[in-house]
């Protein structure tokens, strides 16, 4: 199995991907890899002629009051960890922020100020303007998001397709642990109580998956059904939107996503469920 080239620098990433040739598919990361990440980096190899990692904690992404400087940075273990793909792109923050006074992006206010946008000031502005940095850099041909951040993958197609970006947006599933947990990389904050816990989140959103599938569509009820299976954790929302992150009333079959955010802890989880 090929070890992947370490890129360090912009003008690295530029001088290979002039390098290469056929399709490159890019997957944008902070880093502490886990297995939801090689999933994408699986999906990325089976539809691409090359793929490209990147590690970088973005530290326009985060809020004064967040966890940038103690986010996990396994920089070692994660190249290990990506054997197999072509180049890892681990810059400096001086590399991607060069300057002090940089133009910055906003997402769209419907999309963007509500669920983490009202929750996080600022967030989805960093998001956007380091991953737009990132595909200028490396032109991909397509990008592998999680589902599991699914604002931010809707923001984030909306982006592509409002600035005819020339690549496509992959969405992948969700990877959960064994005992359900939607891998994050801040799952390693959870002590064994903390995560015990946890465990009630994904659980509710499969229990209100099978009332839906049992025929209940009615957007209150299992509103109130779900608040009540959390009512041991610290909700931040439990939202149920179309892909357009409009509230609605009732189940939409296909077109509707539950979103769900607690804190356990001092840890903010999310997980959701696309219906």
């Amino acid at each position: 199995m090929k070890t992947p080239i370490l890129l360090k620098t912009t003008q690295e990433l530029k001088k290979w991907r002039e390098s290469i040739t056929g399709s490159l598919g890019f997957v944008p990361t902070m880093g502490a890899l886990h297995a939801g990440h090689l999933s994408l980096l699986q999906a990325s190899k089976a539809q691409n002629s090359h793929t490209l990692l990147s590690i970088f904690v973005n530290p326009t992404q985060f809020g004064a009051n967040e966890d940038f400087g103690k986010y996990p940075r396994t920089l070692e273990s994660d190249i290990a960890l990506a054997q197999g793909v072509d180049a890892i792109f681990a810059p400096e923050i001086s590399e991607m922020y060069p300057n002090k006074d940089e133009i910055t992006l906003n997402p769209p206010k419907s999309m963007g100020s509500v669920y983490e946008g009202a929750i996080r000031e600022g967030h989805f502005a960093g998001v956007l303007q380091v991953v737009l940095k990132l595909f200028n850099l490396s032109s991909p041909t397509r990008a592998y998001f999680g589902k599991k951040d699914a604002q931010q993958l809707l923001i984030l197609q909306k982006m592509c397709k409002d600035f005819f970006l020339p690549l496509e947006i992959v969405p992948c599933e969700i990877v959960r642990d064994t005992d359900g947990l939607a891998l994050s990389s801040r799952n390693v904050y959870l002590s064994k109580e903390e995560r015990a816990l946890a465990l009630s989140i994904p659980q509710t959103l499969q229990k209100i998956a099978s009332l839906i599938a049992q025929g209940e569509s009615d957007v209150a009820k299992l509103y109130d059904f779900g608040m009540n299976e959390l009512k041991d954790l610290q909700v931040d929302y439990l939202a149920f939107c179309n892909h357009s992150l409009e509230p609605i009333k009732s189940i939409i079959p296909s077109q509707t996503l539950i979103l769900l955010t607690c804190k356990v802890g001092n840890t903010r989880l999310l997980d959701n469920l696309w219906i």
